[in-house]
């Protein structure tokens, strides 16, 4: 198999579309087969919300920065949730000026549903290309995150130390 090249120039796809194409893919997927099990108020943009949260609950601010979005739109996403029976809120026990947000068992069971889905898809995608190739595929995306998340810490450092100098020496660069 050749590599997948872009129609208007003919060159070969950059990393972030070779990552970004399979993961359309997964999205819709996993869309049609919630619907067909009955979740059919999901829509892709609701599963941000789920990818970022924690275990025990997660404050709408971090989830809005962990998925890399405004507030707002986290509350948008979260409030039809929560509506919809996938999310509630509660006192955060450690600041009871803040309110978590948890899974209920409803989410519990689309969650479950999802990895099924997920097992599906990608039986039928290590049975097209390898299972050897796909194991190694996983494992090397595996080691990628892991790449990007050190990048991002350590970026994530730098900034918070230089800001803090600048608040220390506002005429510093």
């Amino acid at each position: 198999m050749s590599t997948p090249v872009y129609q208007l120039s003919g060159r070969p796809m950059q990393m972030g579309l070779l990552l970004k194409l399979p993961y359309l893919a997964v999205e819709r997927h996993i869309t049609r087969r919630l619907h067909g099990l009955g979740f059919v108020d999901l829509r892709p943009a609701h599963y941000a919300v789920f990818q970022v949260m924690e275990a025990g609950g997660s404050r709408l601010t971090d989830l809005a920065e962990r998925a890399q979005m405004t507030k707002q739109s986290m509350g948008y996403l979260v409030d039809y949730l929560e509506e919809h029976g996938y999310l509630q809120r509660a006192a955060d026990p450690n600041d009871h000026r803040a309110q978590l947000i948890r899974i209920t068992a409803k989410a519990r069971k689309m969650d479950d549903a999802v990895e099924a889905v997920l097992e599906e898809l990608h039986a039928a995608w290590a049975q097209r290309m390898g299972k050897a190739k796909f194991k190694q595929l996983r494992q090397l995306l595996g080691e990628l995150v892991f790449i990007v998340r050190e990048d991002e810490a350590n970026s994530s450092r730098a900034s918070r130390v230089a800001r803090t100098v600048h608040a220390r020496h506002p005429g510093a660069r």
